[in-house]
């Protein structure tokens, strides 16, 4: 049986990748593109926590996220492998965007990364709502 606390935080960190999706399509919509890569990955950070919630594991840094999560979901077949290679693009799209001073951030590219976020949030939101009618 999932504890109580973990699944009120894991709700709460999907909520907050929801939100900054959101934000994500603003930005797109008025061309803020290197903005909109940021709230991408975010959007995908934010989601990969909420199901480490669920066990009760955070990491204090980023890349110590991402490993505990591809270690334990996508190698193990938990989730699907795209959800991997969606998480290494956003990284490297997100680090280029705010950190790379000649960085150009294409619409296309963006839009790419907008719907990476999105399908990333769709599987793991289906992946907690699973686990929760599961512990019910």
């Amino acid at each position: 049986m999932l504890n109580q606390e973990y699944i009120t935080l894991a709700n709460y960190r999907l909520k907050t990748a929801c939100e900054t999706l959101d934000t994500a399509k603003i930005l797109f919509e008025v061309k803020k593109y290197r903005d909109c890569n940021n709230r991408c990955y975010y959007c995908i950070f934010h989601a990969l926590r909420a199901v480490l919630a669920l066990e009760g594991k955070d990491f204090s840094k980023h890349s110590g996220v991402i490993q505990h999560f591809q270690r334990y979901y996508i190698k193990t077949g938990a989730l699907p492998k795209e959800v991997s290679k969606a998480i290494t693009e956003a990284s490297i799209i997100r680090n280029q965007s705010d950190y790379s001073d000649f960085f150009i951030a294409s619409r296309e590219n963006t839009k790419e990364q907008i719907e990476h976020a999105e399908y990333v949030y769709t599987v793991i939101e289906e992946y907690i709502q699973d686990m929760l009618n599961e512990n019910i």
